[in-house]
């Protein structure tokens, strides 16, 4: 699967792969588990990148387990991050449009594209190499949501 998309924002990943490990040090249980299921699924596109991963793998190991466990507990997803996304959170231009949402609505949106995924992969014989979808387009949208949540988190208070 071709990754290219990812070449720009591979760089600062790192900054903010060690910041959300700093973050999730926290006696918030849920928080912690939120915080380290974005570091991991930030992760899995960094390795993927790196190792030319294949897009089912890749969906495969992405997780929202920790969202929907959040969710089942009413968990306030200001403890995030409260607020709304401002303009000096964003650094690629493909997210002004959630200039004004906050956590809450960015993870729902990080949720639902990983049970699409996940999704149009099983309505496929577990593979999306023949899927008609832009796989590749989606995967994008759903690392650049992940990277924008994680900006957002280490943005100014």
């Amino acid at each position: 699967m071709n990754l290219d998309w990812l070449k720009t924002g591979i760089g600062p990943l790192k900054d903010l792969l060690s910041f959300l490990n700093k973050e999730g040090k926290t006696n918030d249980i849920l928080k912690k588990q939120v915080i380290r299921e974005l570091r991991n699924n930030l992760n899995i596109f960094h390795n993927a990148f790196l190792n030319e991963v294949s897009a089912d793998v890749m969906i495969d190991m992405l997780s929202n387990e920790a969202i929907k466990k959040a969710m089942g507990e009413n968990f306030k997803f200001k403890k995030l991050k409260p607020g709304s996304i401002e303009p000096y959170h964003i650094h690629n231009d493909r997210n002004k449009k959630y200039i004004g949402w906050d956590a809450e609505k960015l993870t729902d949106k990080i949720d639902e594209k990983i049970e699409e995924l996940k999704n149009i992969k099983k309505m496929n014989k577990d593979s999306v190499v023949k899927v008609k979808n832009n796989i590749s387009l989606m995967l994008s949208n759903l690392y650049y949501r992940m990277k924008l949540l994680a900006d957002f988190i280490k943005g100014p208070k």
